[in-house]
């Protein structure tokens, strides 16, 4: 994903024959990639967790998924550069980036779902991401501009738990987000970290879709009684104080984690269980308030 060269007899004093573009020559060619294809895709939403483990890379896989069978045609950015679990939770095992007559193709796992990542550029899983924000914020806009998405209903950003360096850049450079889904799970200490996540977004001018409160409660498939492992309800109760909407509860099921593990997304596996349902209900809250 190399920037592109400048052709030398355009007059451009920083070339020589083997450099590059000048800087100003490169900027203004990837704000006009970028305004090219910010066009051919309707809505924008960053995932965001105020802090890891809870489940914010599965949510986004899932919701996009939920959102495939509802018919929209959706993308995924995985925006957390330093780790990217969106390839191996949907399956995808290649490396490396193909290009097209319109840039460079995404992969596309499952129909009508497109997705990119940082994590089917390096050589091996084990690799470490050792970057400052400058390389961070230059992928990030290399995803947008430079990936051939045609024409997208719904581009979903997966971004590493926190406020920092990937969900400035995503709003630097998108400017206009439809708004921000906040995962958080029951217990105190998430919580407390989820409303960090529901304050960048207003400083932002980021609408707050809501929170989804994940891993909340346990249903036993051999007695049917229900456990409540991390408490439950503290999402809802985060929801109103902060006066967001609250978008729903998605109970724990083991095999989300195995279906996750297989590359095989779990609304498509499972198309009857509680968990699908909740997805797809919070699916079609985030139509409703978008699409309107």
């Amino acid at each position: 994903m190399a920037a592109s060269s400048c052709n030398t007899d355009s007059g451009c004093s920083s070339c020589s024959s083997n450099s590059s573009c000048s800087t100003n020559e490169q900027e203004k060619h990837t704000e006009e990639l970028l305004k090219k294809r910010l066009k051919s895709i309707k809505h924008r939403i960053m995932v965001m967790s105020g802090k890891g483990g809870v489940g914010k890379s599965t949510v986004t896989v899932n919701l996009a998924s939920a959102l495939v069978q509802l018919g929209y045609k959706v993308g995924i950015i995985d925006a957390d550069i330093h780790g990217p679990n969106i390839p191996k939770m949907l399956g995808i095992n290649e490396r490396g980036a193909n290009s097209g007559p319109n840039g460079i193709i995404p992969y596309e796992p499952i129909e009508n779902l497109y997705v990119m990542s940082i994590g089917v550029l390096i050589n091996d899983d084990d690799d470490a991401i050792i970057w400052r924000s400058p390389l961070k914020h230059s992928v990030i806009q290399q995803f947008l501009a430079e990936v051939d998405w045609g024409e997208l209903d719904f581009l979903f950003f997966d971004l590493p738990p926190g406020t920092g360096d990937e969900p400035l850049s995503v709003s630097h450079i998108l400017k206009d987000i439809d708004g921000s889904v906040i995962v958080t799970t029951p217990q105190e200490v998430a919580l407390l970290d989820s409303r960090k996540s529901v304050t960048f977004s207003r400083k932002l001018n980021i609408p707050v879709l809501g929170i989804i409160e994940n891993m909340s409660g346990f249903v036993c498939p051999k007695c049917g009684e229900k456990i409540d492992i991390f408490k439950v309800g503290g999402g809802e109760k985060a929801a109103k104080e902060l006066k967001v909407p609250f978008l729903g509860k998605i109970p724990i099921d083991p095999e989300v984690v195995t279906q996750g593990d297989s590359g095989k997304p779990y609304l498509f596996e499972k198309p009857k269980s509680e968990v699908t349902n909740s997805f797809l209900s919070i699916a079609r809250d985030v139509v409703k308030q978008i699409i309107k």
